[in-house]
């Protein structure tokens, strides 16, 4: 079956956001082994922490005050930071796409995001900021993908070099 152009880029555009979805997901798990070995708790204990905080930022925000902590060695605390403020950058891009609504122009295909957030102001409020899809933001989140699969496997080498549970 011939699928037109404009489609195989909508194709395109959602199998890429569900590409970066899985591997933000799966990367942002990780922080349970990290849990784990900066708390000194083994990894269902870790777990229930994880799932207990809602958010990425408060799992995050736990995991660097586990670090920070002087019973963590120095050169661990620094490599554990380093891995964290790398997921934090492309937290902005993933929350970007996981909160917005997407629109497709049925007749070239080009596609366009409209932020569901409200924007405050001193005296107005701005809400629905609407970019344009175009290849620039692909390769944004292509690099995002590939960053974050890079965030994984030193996370697993952190997770392995200090003998963390897992």
């Amino acid at each position: 079956m011939n699928v037109p152009s404009r489609m195989s880029n909508l194709h395109e555009i959602l199998l890429l956001l569900g590409r970066l979805n899985y591997t933000w997901t799966n990367t942002e798990s990780l922080l349970i082994y990290l849990i784990a070995g900066l708390a000194s708790v083994d990894k269902e204990k870790a777990a229930v922490i994880f799932l207990t905080l809602n958010t990425t930022r408060a799992r995050i925000d736990l995991v660097e005050r586990l670090a920070k902590l002087k019973s963590t060695p120095a050169d661990c605390r620094q490599e554990v930071l380093s891995l964290t403020r790398s997921l934090l950058r492309e937290a902005g891009l993933r929350n970007k796409f996981n909160h917005c609504i997407y629109s497709f122009d049925p007749e070239n295909g080009r596609g366009m995001t409209q932020m569901m957030r409200i924007a405050d102001s001193k005296d107005e409020i701005r809400y629905g900021k609407v970019e344009s899809l175009d290849e620039a933001e692909v390769q944004r989140i292509r690099d995002c993908i590939a960053s974050l699969g890079t965030i994984n496997r030193d996370v697993w080498q952190l997770v392995g070099r200090y003998d963390f549970p897992t």
